[in-house]
């Protein structure tokens, strides 16, 4: 489903097309791709597009996440998720939260935690009296 979506990224600055697909907890699957934009500041990531579909329809809890992205019509194996990527999973995720890449022929399997070890949690800040 990741590289389904990928086919419909808008990356015609860079070229770089990402697809995602997001697994809820209860089975519903949320796509999402990179949409750039002139001002780069409004562009948006392809997992955080698939985490705001799912969000917008109501769920909050995720088991994984597959993401396919780069230059051409094949997907780079190792396209990993930026680092507010990784941060937005933290909001809704588990370290245990599985992050698939890949193009199908070749897939890499992470858990949140090894992506991201040190995460920010406003649990944590709070605690430290941030």
């Amino acid at each position: 489903m990741a590289l389904a979506a990928r086919e419909q990224a808008y990356a015609p600055y860079s070229g770089y097309r990402v697809g995602a697909a997001l697994l809820a907890e209860d089975g519903r699957v949320f796509t999402g791709v990179n949409m750039e934009n002139g001002s780069y500041g409004a562009a948006i990531c392809a997992e955080r597009s698939a985490f705001a579909a799912a969000v917008g329809a109501g769920a909050r809890r995720f088991k994984a996440i597959a993401v396919a992205g780069g230059r051409g019509a094949e997907a780079d194996p190792s396209a990993p998720p930026c680092g507010i990527c990784r941060q937005v999973m933290a909001e809704f995720c588990a370290p245990d939260f599985i992050v698939i890449l890949g193009n199908g022929a070749a897939l890499r399997r992470y858990t949140l935690e090894e992506l991201l070890p040190l995460r920010f949690e406003l649990e944590e800040q709070e605690n430290a009296g941030g």
